[in-house]
């Protein structure tokens, strides 16, 4: 290899790292220039030079010889090096290993040539990658310290799985979970994130993805996947669907109507399709009986409030600002109030979406052969409940989980045939996952994020 067309800026960067010289290395970026490390970027010289303190040489770190390189050394240069240092108790590393400096350049000649960016990372200049986000790591105390946004390898589908090009997906907060690092079992990280989404197949065809998943073979003429304990959603034990491509098995592809908008299909695949398995499935309800909505502002909450009344139902909601229980009103909703306020009648179902916060009043405003049901636990996981009031009033409580592929596709019709527009709080593009999280986060979205790919 000839080492000689390694442009002069690159070659004292890694002289400056064996050196231990932070100073000398971040002066080699020029105003405007940055730094991409574990899809962290840094876009200043103080910042830089901090990283090189923390991240190199704290450790000890050092360049023991360039194993490759390639580019033409004026616009680009790709140099990989084996990185030897401490690394062990912060990343498990106990051994030299080989590193990519993917270096972006400005300049005539290598001599001359100056760092417009330096992506530093393991991947090859010739693997075929795209955009995703991702949780680095579960960080329960500061969930949006996790999030990434960056390039990965394009994923490779097993056999009865197909490579789908996303278009859009949407946040859930299943995603600040995972971001948390509240995760079920066999979960592991980096893990995209996304559990819903819609996108496009090789032959062009517009497709609409089921979430849910199993490994269950064969589970009988009764098998129900929501009820199936090793059942998993995207970005759980599969990455998710929130980047540019994502593998998908193919019994969890539903055509998209023509008629039915991105933005529509991109939420349906959790909140809403929870939203539709407790309103038709599991409700009991008929047409012009009366539902009570524990919320009004979240996906599952806005989801049940647009089907309710396209329905039929007669739809109570509660909200908890004056702001909230406009938005209801906004919405159709028959009947807005606080959320403590005694009901002038008890009505046919309650939807219970926040858990131990709104059980009480879910309790004192379901009519005598009711039933609550329950799908959150945002507000308590914890109910007491006086079990005698349960069956001298005949109330049935029942909780669920997503939903099964035939109430999947149900509701792709049902929102396709009614023309039903789910609430939309913001469209934003991967880059602006990070703020659509902290926003949902902070609790200030009205109905659903769309990630737009």
């Amino acid at each position: 290899m000839d080492t000689g067309t390694i442009p002069t800026c690159a070659d004292k960067f890694i002289k400056a790292i064996n050196d231990r010289d932070s100073k000398a290395l971040s002066c080699l970026f020029p105003p405007g220039a940055f730094l991409v490390d574990e899809s962290i970027t840094f876009t200043d010289r103080a910042a830089i030079q901090t990283w090189a303190d923390n991240g190199l040489i704290e450790h000890g770190a050092r360049a023991v010889k360039v194993l490759d390189f390639q580019g033409d050394g004026r616009t680009t240069a790709d140099i990989k090096i084996l990185m030897d240092g401490d690394f062990a108790e912060a990343y498990g590393i106990t051994e030299a290993f080989p590193l990519w400096l993917h270096f972006a350049l400005d300049g005539d000649e290598p001599a001359a040539a100056q760092i417009k960016h330096l992506r530093i990372d393991t991947l090859d200049p010739g693997t075929w990658c795209h955009r995703a986000v991702w949780a680095a790591k579960g960080l329960p105390d500061a969930p949006l310290e996790a999030v990434r946004c960056d390039m990965r390898p394009v994923p490779v589908p097993p056999t009865g799985w197909v490579r789908v090009r996303m278009k859009a997906s949407s946040i859930n907060y299943h995603d600040i979970f995972t971001l948390r690092g509240w995760v079920m079992p066999g979960t592991t990280f980096p893990r995209v994130l996304g559990n819903e989404g819609v996108g496009v197949l090789e032959d062009g065809s517009e497709v609409i993805i089921y979430p849910v998943m199993s490994d269950t073979k064969d589970g009988g003429p009764d098998y129900n996947i929501t009820l199936d304990p090793e059942r998993h959603i995207f970005g759980e034990q599969v990455q998710g669907l929130m980047s540019e491509y994502a593998i998908v098995p193919e019994a969890n592809l539903v055509p998209k109507p023509a008629q039915l908008p991105m933005n529509t299909a991109a939420v349906l695949g959790v909140a809403w399709l929870t939203a539709y398995r407790l309103l038709f499935t599991l409700s009991g309800l008929k047409p012009g009986q009366r539902m009570l909505v524990q919320g009004s502002a979240g996906g599952i909450a806005t989801g049940l409030i647009r089907m309710g009344i396209a329905a039929g139902m007669e739809v109570w909601v509660t909200g908890r600002s004056t702001e909230k229980q406009q938005l209801a009103r906004d919405m159709g909703a028959h009947h807005v109030m606080g959320p403590d306020a005694a009901l002038p009648v008890k009505v046919h179902a309650v939807f219970n979406l926040s858990g131990a916060a709104t059980w009480k009043h879910s309790m004192a405003s379901v009519a005598h052969g009711g039933t609550v049901l329950v799908c959150a636990v945002h507000g308590g996981a914890t109910l007491e409940t006086d079990v005698s009031d349960l069956f001298l009033r005949g109330i049935t409580v029942r909780g669920s989980y997503m939903g099964t592929m035939d109430e999947f596709r149900g509701l792709v019709d049902f929102v396709t045939r009614h023309n039903i527009e789910p609430l939309i709080d913001a469209v934003v593009p991967l880059e602006g996952v990070r703020e659509g999280i902290e926003k949902m986060a902070a609790g200030r979205v009205r109905g659903k994020i769309v990630v737009r790919i």
